[in-house]
């Protein structure tokens, strides 16, 4: 009867996980809607508009504001994006902060890879300083909550595989009944049915969403039209709401990505990582 108590340890983590997952989703949720300056109920209109950098950020996090910033600088020919996947700096004066830290990240030699500048940038105090305000505004979630949801269906996804490990053990163990094998499987089942759909479920609700955005700023995301084709602006405002898989020339799209693949959500965005 060895089985039972692979059985209970089973059932222990799936229901300790699955909870910890809808507690700190609930919390999240709770936290996101009592932060100070947050807007109100749907229908709230924000405190003002918002830039694109700060719509990139909501849309795919740090990453994609490095990702806008590239792609506004080589439509403006302040920067030459190679389909090799580098970078040339042509105009060293940046129009703004987050330009500027581009061109630092590129270094004094003027090239550089695009992947290296990309994850400089979107570590820069400059962006980390975009999203300390839009946390402050209501708009972004939390780094600290972000991290702990993570963490939270990382171990829901453990303890499904755990629930696979300690049933196939079990099937496998010296001495087992296999006239039993049908209900004992099916015991370990229930467990996996539990963790399984918990991650289901969570993967719904959030498929939609920005992690990186708190339910008003998601409001804000979802109000957004859909950008236009033709000018640069409309370029621009697609690659900030969809990200790198929104740019047209293919070889800009294949200097961007480098190696990543591209990601194109529906209506609202993913992170792109």
């Amino acid at each position: 009867m060895l089985w039972v108590l692979f059985l209970l340890v089973a059932w222990g983590a799936a229901a300790v996980s699955c909870v910890r997952l809808c507690l700190v989703t609930a919390g999240a949720a709770l936290r996101s809607s009592d932060a100070p300056g947050a807007p109100g109920a749907p229908g709230t209109p924000l405190p003002r508009d918002l830039s694109l950098y700060e719509t990139a950020f909501l849309a795919g996090g740090p990453h994609r504001v490095a990702d806008l910033a590239l792609v506004s600088m080589h439509l403006r020919r302040r920067l030459l994006l190679a389909h090799t996947g580098w970078a040339t700096v042509v105009d060293p004066v940046g129009r703004d902060e987050v330009e500027r830290t581009v061109i630092r990240a590129i270094g004094p030699e003027g090239q550089s890879r695009i992947a290296p500048i990309r994850a400089a940038a979107a570590a820069a105090d400059t962006v980390r300083g975009l999203a300390d305000r839009l946390v402050a505004a209501g708009l972004a979630v939390p780094h600290g909550t972000r991290t702990t949801l993570e963490s939270a269906t990382r171990g829901v996804r453990g303890a499904a595989v755990l629930v696979v490990v300690l049933a196939a053990v079990t099937a496998l163990m010296p001495g087992q009944d296999t006239g039993d094998a049908g209900p004992v499987a099916a015991w370990f089942g229930l467990p996996l049915v539990l963790t399984l759909g918990c991650l289901a479920i969570a993967h719904a609700e959030s498929r939609p969403y920005s992690p990186w955005a708190s339910p008003p700023g998601q409001r804000w995301l979802d109000s957004l039209p859909a950008p236009a084709h033709g000018a640069d602006r409309e370029m621009l405002a697609a690659v900030a709401v969809r990200g790198v898989a929104a740019v047209r020339d293919p070889r800009l799209r294949a200097a961007l990505l480098g190696g990543r693949p591209a990601r194109l959500p529906g209506r609202s965005p993913g992170v792109e990582s």
